[in-house]
C-alpha cells in the first residue's frame, strides 16, 4: 500500500511486495543502513530500541535486533515502551542511537522505524538522506561471527521516566493530589495503558479509569486522538462523572484532554495551556509548527517572550527551539516539548504540567478552557494517488492567491486577514493536509473546503 521515507522515519504498511510496503526485507535494509550510519559516527556500539503495542511490533523488533546484532552493534531493548521513553534512555544509557518501532497515530496495518541520534533526537534531513542512500546502494558490511553484537533487556525506564516527570521542578504533585481528581484514560490498546495510569497514581490522582487497556495493537478506534475518534472517552467521562479525560496516541507523544461535560479541550490548546503555565514561571520564547494555532503566539507575547514558527515535523521544531532558545515548544497536534527534560514530544511531561496548571485553577477543566481564545482549526486531508505532481498543484494555487501573503517554507501557507490556511504533504501518510484557522468555525471550514476544491480542480 505505501512506503514513506521522511524526517519522521521509514514508515509503511505491513505485508505486500518489498519496496512498496514495510516488508521484512525493507525492515532489514533500512535498519542495516541506519546501523551502518551509526557506526560511521564513532559514538559507540550501543543502540536502544523500544516499540509500541502494534500487532506487527514483535516481528519488526526481532528483525531490527537481528540486523543490528549482525552489524556488530549492542542492543538494549526496552520492549513495550513509548517514543519519549526511548529518547530519554538513549541519553541516559549514553547510547550511539536509537530506533523506536512505531507508526505513531497511523492505523494498525502500519508500522515504522523512527531513527534517533546519540542525543536521543530524530536524525535530521541531511543525516536521513545518508541513511536512505546507504539503503539504496546496500552500502553496509555485516560483522564476522566472533564480532556479533550483544542483546540485553532493560525494563527500568518506565519508572525512570515517571520519576523524571514527578520530580520535574514545575510539576506540582502536592497541588494535583489535593484536587483528588477522577480521570478517564483512553490508552487505545497500546503502551499508554502501561505508562499513563502509573504516572497518574504517582502524581496523586486517586481514581483512574482506563479504556482500551489491553495492549494488543487491535486499536478499538482510529488511533489518532481527534474528536471524532474519542466519542467513547467523552461518553465515559460524562457517565462516570470524572473530572476530565486523557487521550494519547499509540506511542504516547501526542496528548489531548476531554472536559467534564464530554466536550473537547482541543488538542491545539494542550500546548497553549502548558506554555501559559511554564511562561508564567520561566519567561522566554516559544516555537510551534506552521500548522498550529496562533493562540500560542498571543500567550507568548502576553508573557513578554517571542514566538517563532517552524516547518512541520518534530526535528524541525526542535532545531528552531535550539536556534531561538525556546523554553517550551511543540506542535498543535498535542505534542509538548520541554527542552530541559529532553528535546522530544512527550505526553508524560505534558500530563504533569497540564494537571499542575489545572490544579492551580479554582474550577474545573471546562472553566479552565475559557482562559484561552476560541480559534477554530479545520483539519482535512486529500489522499494522493501515485504520479500526482504536488509541487505543480501548489504553484497553481500560489498564482491564484498571489495577492495574499504566502509562505512557502513548508508547503504553502496563505493568510486571509486574521485567518490562514496551510497546505502540505504529510511526512507520515500519502496525503495532502489542509488546515485552516479562523475565529469562526464555519469560516475555517469554508476556507479549507475552498482550497480542497482548488486542489481537486488542479489535479
Amino acid at each position: 500500500m505505501a512506503l514513506i521515507k521522511s524526517i519522521s522515519g521509514i514508515r509503511g504498511t505491513i505485508g505486500g511486495r518489498p519496496g512498496d510496503n514495510l516488508s521484512p526485507l525493507d525492515t532489514v535494509k533500512f535498519t542495516a543502513a541506519f546501523g551502518s550510519w551509526v557506526r560511521d559516527q564513532n559514538k559507540g556500539r550501543k543502540i536502544v530500541i523500544g516499540r509500541d503495542g502494534r500487532i506487527s511490533g514483535k516481528m519488526v523488533s526481532d528483525l531490527v535486533v537481528s540486523t543490528l546484532s549482525g552489524l556488530g552493534l549492542d542492543i538494549v531493548d526496552l520492549g513495550l515502551s513509548t517514543t519519549p521513553t526511548v529518547e530519554l534512555a538513549v541519553v541516559g544509557l549514553q547510547a550511539a542511537g536509537g530506533i523506536i518501532i512505531t507508526a505513531s497515530h497511523n492505523p494498525k496495518e502500519w508500522n515504522a522505524l523512527k531513527l534517533l541520534n546519540h542525543m536521543g533526537e530524530f536524525i535530521n534531513a541531511e543525516e536521513g538522506a545518508i541513511v536512505l542512500e546507504k539503503a539504496f546502494k546496500e552500502d553496509f558490511v555485516f560483522a564476522a561471527v566472533d564480532k556479533l553484537g550483544s542483546y540485553s533487556v532493560d525494563d527500568s525506564w518506565l519508572q525512570k521516566h515517571i520519576d523524571l516527570v514527578v520530580h520535574y521542578p514545575l510539576v506540582d504533585k502536592k497541588s494535583i493530589q489535593q484536587k483528588k481528581y477522577k480521570i478517564v484514560v483512553d490508552a487505545v490498546n497500546s503502551t499508554g495503558a502501561l505508562f499513563i495510569p502509573p504516572l497518574l497514581k504517582a502524581l496523586g490522582v486517586e481514581e483512574v479509569i482506563v479504556l482500551n487497556e489491553e495492549v494488543n495493537g487491535k486499536f478499538a478506534h482510529n488511533p489518532e486522538p481527534l474528536p471524532e475518534n474519542l466519542t467513547a472517552l467523552s461518553a465515559t467521562v460524562q457517565k462516570s462523572r470524572a473530572d476530565l479525560g486523557i487521550a494519547v496516541d499509540p506511542d504516547v507523544d501526542r496528548l489531548c484532554f476531554v472536559c467534564e461535560d464530554g466536550s473537547m479541550f482541543g488538542e491545539e490548546y494542550t500546548l497553549v495551556a502548558v506554555a501559559d503555565y511554564v511562561l508564567a514561571r520561566i519567561p522566554g520564547n516559544t516555537v510551534s509548527n506552521m500548522s498550529s494555532t496562533k493562540a500560542l503566539k498571543e500567550i507568548t507575547l502576553k508573557h513578554g517572550g517571542q514566538y517563532y514558527p517552524s516547518a512541520v515535523g518534530e526535528v524541525n521544531v526542535v532545531q528552531r527551539m535550539k536556534d531561538v532558545g525556546a523554553v517550551i515548544g511543540g506542535e498543535g497536534n498535542g505534542g509538548i516539548i520541554v527542552p530541559d527534560l529532553h528535546y522530544g514530544r512527550d505526553a508524560l511531561i505534558g500530563i504533569g504540567l497540564f494537571l499542575s496548571a489545572l490544579s492551580h485553577h479554582k474550577n474545573g477543566i471546562k472553566s479552565f478552557r475559557t482562559r484561552y481564545p476560541d480559534y477554530f482549526i479545520s483539519k482535512n486531508k486529500i489522499e494522493l494517488q501515485n504520479g500526482i505532481d504536488v509541487h505543480a498543484i501548489f504553484d497553481k494555487i500560489q498564482r491564484k492567491y498571489k495577492n495574499q501573503p504566502v509562505n512557502t517554507d513548508d508547503g504553502l501557507k496563505i493568510e486571509f486577514d486574521s485567518d490562514w490556511v496551510h497546505l502540505r504533504t504529510s511526512n507520515t501518510e500519502p496525503i495532502i493536509r489542509i488546515y485552516a484557522e479562523s475565529s469562526f468555525e464555519t469560516t475555517a471550514k469554508n476556507i479549507a473546503l475552498r482550497l480542497m476544491q482548488d486542489i481537486k480542480e488542479f489535479i
